[in-house]
């Protein structure tokens, strides 16, 4: 495989992991506030919301290519999923974290 391609299909894969998570976080938000959810924490909510999407996204793809889809394209989208949420989970956290560390008052 020439290298070039290497690094244009790990490129895909970082974006593509980049929207998703992006997908889970907005998400995970947005449902977060729904009345049956409230006393759930949001690493559950976010964690199930990844695992939903990731395969949905996978077989969305798969009939706009028009690719045959196979069981290990769900197995790893199911995999990929554990790693959206990480992205989409820390990343946010982090996100907030030094929001609050620099403890920027709008109320001034």
């Amino acid at each position: 495989m020439d290298m070039e391609i290497l690094m244009q299909y790990v490129t895909y894969a970082l974006m593509a992991v980049g929207v998703l998570a992006f997908m889970v976080s907005a998400i995970t938000q947005v449902i977060k506030e729904m009345p049956g959810l409230k006393k759930i924490q949001t690493n559950v909510v976010a964690l199930v919301v990844s695992l939903i999407l990731c395969p949905l996204a996978v077989v969305v793809l798969c009939i706009y290519f028009k690719l045959v889809l196979m069981w290990y394209y769900i197995v790893g989208a199911v995999l990929a999923a554990f790693i959206v949420y990480l992205v989409s989970t820390g990343g946010w956290e982090k996100v907030s974290e030094m929001w609050k560390r620099a403890k920027f008052n709008t109320n001034k």
